[in-house]
């Protein structure tokens, strides 16, 4: 793999708070998607306290080549106790904002939706201040599903596009660019009040001009959000990076996705999609609905 830039450095972890989270999610037996992508701020979210919940996983149904969660082992059938020591984990770390994700789930008839609703209502019931957002996947284009989680009031539901069309078919082969568009776009149809977001990672081999599409399709279906960040290679059976993008550029990506009208558009090398997901709250205060 390649030498990564200066700019990709990450300070040391306070271990003995990034212990106690993990001592939690344990203690739960809960997943993270910080620990399961092995995420470069693993340690800086612990130290804060914060985690985003992989439900009904490990496993994933699909084997996208950038993605380090495994898509080897035997996908469980969902947990019925999940919803509730989820909520007790949100309780214990003293969330203000949660993030739940799930891996791909395409042997479920609903995708998985089901079992979004369950953990939204289960963290609504223990912790009403705590604002919540599902990161979910594309549910196979079943709407009905994304209307079933809609239904539960997420304040913000979260879908990746992940890559610029061009590269789909290479980097996330079981997906479909149109579909993730739709989804948003399906997404502020079904419920105006709920904030859209979606997330692009860079260094595949896209260009300038093909990440500017995508974000004028993204405004396109009315997302809300956006997050730019560096796509890290896992491991040598992965995706290799192609390029490292500087941090200008995250800058001045930044900074036209705000002229575009994105309300909140969050670039740097570090980004990912749950990096600093809390800071919607202000988006909630400065835009509310």
């Amino acid at each position: 793999m390649t030498v990564k830039p200066a700019w990709l450095r990450v300070k040391a972890p306070q271990w003995e708070r990034v212990g106690s989270v993990k001592e939690i999610l344990r203690d739960l037996a809960l997943n993270t998607v910080c620990e399961e992508a092995s995420c470069p701020n693993i340690g800086e979210c612990f130290n804060l306290g914060t985690a985003t919940f992989l439900i009904m996983g490990p496993a994933c149904t699909r084997a996208c080549p950038y993605c380090d969660i495994d898509f080897e082992k035997k996908p469980q059938p969902p947990d019925a106790t999940e919803p509730q020591r989820l909520a007790a984990a949100v309780q214990r770390l003293k969330l203000n904002h949660v993030v739940i994700t799930a891996v791909n789930r395409d042997d479920l008839p609903d995708g998985g939706a089901s079992q979004f609703v369950r953990c939204i209502e289960s963290v609504r019931a223990t912790s009403p201040q705590t604002t919540i957002e599902v990161l979910i996947p594309d549910l196979c284009g079943n709407w009905q599903s994304l209307a079933t989680i809609l239904q539960a009031r997420p304040d913000v539901l979260n879908h990746n596009t992940e890559t610029v069309p061009r590269l789909y078919r290479r980097v996330r082969p079981q997906g479909d660019y149109g579909r993730s568009l739709e989804l948003l776009r399906q997404t502020r149809q079904l419920a105006p009040a709920v904030y859209a977001k979606s997330g692009i990672m860079v260094g595949l081999g896209e260009t300038n001009a093909e990440v500017r599409a995508v974000m004028q399709d993204l405004r396109g279906v009315n997302c809300d959000v956006l997050t730019i960040g560096q796509y890290l290679q896992p491991s040598a059976k992965h995706l290799p990076v192609t390029d490292f993008i500087p941090p200008e550029q995250f800058a001045t990506w930044q900074q036209w996705g705000e002229s575009l009208g994105f309300l909140q558009v969050v670039a740097s090398p570090l980004t990912r999609s749950s990096y600093h997901a809390e800071q919607v709250r202000e988006l909630m205060v400065n835009y509310p609905r």
